[in-house]
């Protein structure tokens, strides 16, 4: 989006075949084609005084506080899928990488990236799902690109967004700070998102829909740091699910992890899913759920304070963090016996987001 798209005169070409049209290399090329792919998707979808600006940047004002800014790309496959889509994760995603800082998320930037002969249609359709949750969300989309690659060097669209945050003062969340005697909580069921993909791919049918748990965490990330402001460590549980990121933090903080399989949330639906693909949910992707790691004085105000937002009812206390100098993550089966739980092996679902 790096065109200026009041450089096209209205009415002096025609406007977009939104339903029929199909992208083309002259829409990254930076003259008038390019310019009216951001004046009529992108512009009208995205519209705030920031990018109204029409230039290769976004002019902010400086908040107060610490700036934090991640930065993620989306090549989930297939784009649209049950409970979302590439666009709606996009923004999801970013938004919860700077809100698991403890962050407040301001603003996000948006990169495409085009393969020739995508329709036009599901370019809007993605494009209007975006903004759609951008403005649920309350953090704008201020700045922005595109660029188009021939037909057959992509896979339609892939996705790059930023996010900005600040960090209020008292505020200290970090994967190295889990410490032994720490409460390890879960917002709710594991797995939704990368069933939800996976049985879309392979064409399964379940007595109950799976659809993906993608959604913006911010708001309830803030009612729990209102709860407990000493929470030690946030993160959400994307590619390798919940094992992949307690053992991140084990490693971060030098200490092992003890969970409970009875007290993880996991939906029957889901597993029978992944015993069906041969998949262990404690692996699987979410797109919408925190991990938090904090002091046992606070455990029980934080779950209670989760459990009063509609995305946290389902939270759980899962376990606990352990001295351990080898970073091992254990968990307590079903049966009564105990294993560990080891980082992922290579790539479980692939393209998952």
């Amino acid at each position: 989006m790096s065109a200026n798209p009041k450089l096209v005169k209205r009415g002096y070409i025609r406007p977009l075949d939104l339903k029929q049209g199909k992208v083309e290399m002259s829409h990254g090329g930076g003259g008038r084609a390019m310019a009216q792919l951001i004046d009529e998707l992108f512009q009208q979808a995205f519209d705030n005084p920031w990018l109204r600006q029409a230039n290769d940047q976004a002019l902010l004002s400086r908040p107060e506080g610490r700036i934090v800014m991640a930065t993620d790309s989306h090549v989930v496959s297939p784009l649209f899928f049950p409970g979302g889509d590439i666009g709606s994760l996009s923004v999801h995603g970013t938004i919860n990488d700077v809100a698991t800082s403890g962050a407040r998320p301001l603003w996000l930037s948006a990169g495409f990236i085009l393969e020739e002969g995508f329709p036009l249609a599901d370019l809007k359709r993605i494009v209007d799902s975006m903004a759609a949750a951008a403005r649920e969300a309350g953090v704008p989309i201020v700045t922005g690109d595109t660029k188009v690659v021939e037909r057959g060097k992509g896979d339609g669209v892939f996705i790059n967004t930023t996010g900005v945050g600040v960090v209020p003062d008292g505020i200290e969340i970090s994967g190295d700070r889990a410490r032994p005697g720490d409460r390890i909580l879960v917002s709710g069921y594991l797995g939704d998102h990368g069933v939800a993909i996976m049985s879309l791919r392979e064409n399964l049918s379940f007595s109950t829909n799976i659809v993906s748990d993608s959604a913006a965490l911010h708001d309830l990330i803030a009612a729990m740091l209102r709860a407990a402001p000493d929470i030690h460590c946030l993160r959400d549980p994307t590619r390798g699910g919940l094992a992949s990121t307690l053992n991140e933090i084990a490693r971060q903080s030098g200490v092992g992890m003890a969970i409970r399989e009875e007290d993880i949330p996991v939906r029957e639906e889901v597993e029978a899913a992944c015993e069906l693909l041969g998949l262990d949910p404690l692996y699987v992707a979410n797109e919408g759920k925190v991990i938090a790691i904090c002091p046992a004085a606070s455990a029980d105000a934080l779950l209670a304070a989760m459990h009063i937002h509609p995305l946290g009812q389902d939270a759980a206390i899962i376990g606990e963090v352990i001295e351990d100098s080898h970073g091992f993550v254990q968990m307590e089966t079903s049966f009564g016996g105990r294993r560990n739980v080891d980082w992922l092996s290579g790539e479980q679902l692939p393209r998952i987001c």
